[in-house]
């Protein structure tokens, strides 16, 4: 969540930037008090309210939508993430046992697990 956050100031420290926009202008604009404005900016995202930020962001033409991923590719995207982390375990594991599993045969349990994931009970894939 941090890096999201982090990701969304720099973004909007960007856009302000290429608009040409004071923080004052922006401030009015987005109805939203100057220190904020900068706090928002400076990262510390975390520290103002949700509709300050979607007010900065909206000022900077730039609305937080909730475009929702397509659900089948959020679910790929879960399910790679967690045989990632699995396929992980099962490397540092297999070295310190002196059985380095390779590239090839990462990728397979990558997929692997992945397809498991995929067909299997819909807990196992958001369990943590």
């Amino acid at each position: 969540m941090t890096a999201m956050l982090s990701n969304l100031a720099e973004r909007l420290t960007e856009r302000r930037e290429r608009l040409g926009m004071s923080y004052p202008a922006l401030a009015e604009r987005s109805g939203v008090s100057e220190p904020t404005v900068k706090r928002v900016l400076a990262g510390r995202i975390a520290e103002a309210s949700f509709e300050n930020v979607a007010a900065i962001a909206e000022a900077l033409g730039m609305p937080l939508t909730a475009d929702p991923i397509d659900v089948e590719d959020f679910r790929e995207q879960a399910a790679r993430e967690k045989a990632e982390r699995v396929a992980r375990l099962v490397q540092g594991t297999s070295a310190l046992e002196a059985q380095a599993v390779d590239a090839d045969q990462y990728r397979k349990l990558v997929e692997r697990s992945m397809r498991e994931l995929l067909t299997g009970s819909r807990r196992l894939l958001w369990a943590s």
